[in-house]
Parts: C-alpha cells; sequence; structure tokens
C-alpha cells in the first residue's frame, strides 16, 4: 500500500507552526489525541491573520493581551508576540496599553470578593451585637 497522506488528516498549519517556532508545546498531547481537531482549531485561529483580515500588528497586540491575561498566563507567548510586534513597529507604549488594558480582568476579583467581604463583615458584626444581648 503506498505510503500517502490522507487529506483530512494532513496537519499543515500546525506543521507550519512547528516549523516556525510558534507551536505551543501545551498543545502536543492534543496533537497526539486529535491532531485534526487540533488542526482545525489553529486553522480557525489563525484564519484572520492568513486572510489578512487584521493588521499583523494588531494580531500580536490581541496575541499579547490573550497570553498575558489571567485566565492565561503563558509567559513563553506573551514574549513571542511582544518580541513580534517589536519587529512589526509597536512601540512601547503601545504594548504597555495592552497589558493595562488586559490587567483590568483582574478586577472582576475584587468586583466579586468586596461585597462578599461587606457582607459577611456586617454578618459578623450583627453576630458579635446579638451575642451581646
Amino acid at each position: 500500500m503506498p505510503d500517502t497522506v490522507n487529506p483530512a488528516s494532513a496537519t499543515p498549519v500546525s506543521d507550519r507552526l512547528r516549523a516556525t517556532g510558534n507551536f505551543n508545546s501545551a498543545w502536543n498531547e492534543m496533537a497526539e489525541l486529535d491532531p485534526v481537531w487540533l488542526e482545525k482549531f489553529l486553522d480557525m485561529a489563525m484564519t484572520p491573520i492568513a486572510a489578512g483580515l487584521i493588521d499583523p500588528k494588531i494580531y500580536e497586540f490581541l496575541a499579547i493581551a490573550v497570553d498575558a491575561s489571567c485566565t492565561h498566563l503563558y509567559a513563553p507567548g506573551v514574549r513571542r508576540h511582544i518580541r513580534k510586534a517589536l519587529e512589526l513597529g509597536a512601540t512601547r507604549e503601545e504594548i504597555l496599553a495592552v497589558l493595562q488594558c488586559v490587567s483590568v480582568l483582574g478586577i472582576h476579583s475584587c468586583a466579586l470578593g468586596v461585597p462578599i467581604l461587606v457582607e459577611e463583615l456586617a454578618a459578623r458584626e450583627a453576630q458579635k451585637r446579638s451575642t451581646k444581648r
């Protein structure tokens, strides 16, 4: 039987990302378990830049924001995308603005936690008052 690749299971996007050093090693297990799914995911994620729909520098800003977000915290990606943004002419101020914008995601911890703290402090104070009677 000839050694041919089934077009449905080919992974050109993954292969290209590996060749350019842009393949996230965290994807290795998914690439082994379901390379077709990963390929479709990466193809979808890469479509805006590959189709020229987003300016490359803006794409790097978006990638920095995602990788630096408190829900992701992927330092190798932040480094890679900052480096690429600088190569594309981004300024220190632009990249800092992206990081400052994405830092606002963390404010939700306070938005959730502070009202609960206030409620619990009030409940504790009410309990103290009722036990003093």
